[in-house]
């Protein structure tokens, strides 16, 4: 666990992050819980253990990470915001029935049109429909 704490900490400092506790916590929770939290679960998950925490310390800190390319915030879900830890090039795909989000790690061969001089900076690609595990209960159930 130190050498995963001192990874997360040297990872702050990259990105020009200073390291608190709750921005190690929340990086930490998010490089081991590649569900792709919302603010509530990440607050609900880490209130327990830090008492102290408050559900705007967590979205302050997501907000940091995001700005200093340390985490990614993805808008697959209309509802809510989401994070992930992994910021190498991925696509996302989500379940309609049971509203998972999972990581396809294959980038779309894109060439992209773009008057020249433009700099992408990011892109965000999203697939939807079912996933294995309900279709497969689907087809059981028919």
């Amino acid at each position: 666990m130190d050498t995963l704490r001192s990874h997360i900490q040297q990872r702050l400092v990259e990105h020009g992050i200073k390291p608190s506790l709750q921005r190690i916590a929340v990086l930490e929770y998010l490089m081991t819980h590649a569900t792709h939290p919302t603010v509530d679960t990440i607050f609900s998950d880490l209130y327990p253990s830090i008492p102290t925490l408050s559900k705007a310390t967590v979205y302050n800190t997501l907000k940091l990470l995001v700005q200093c390319g340390a985490v990614n915030m993805i808008t697959i879900d209309e509802k809510n915001a989401r994070y992930d830890a992994c910021t190498t090039p991925h696509m996302h795909f989500r379940c309609r029935e049971c509203g998972a989000i999972i990581d396809i790690e294959q980038e779309l061969p894109v060439t992209l049109n773009l008057p020249q001089g433009t700099v992408v900076e990011s892109c965000q690609t999203y697939c939807y429909g079912v996933c294995a595990e309900c279709n497969k209960q689907d087809i059981t159930l028919h």
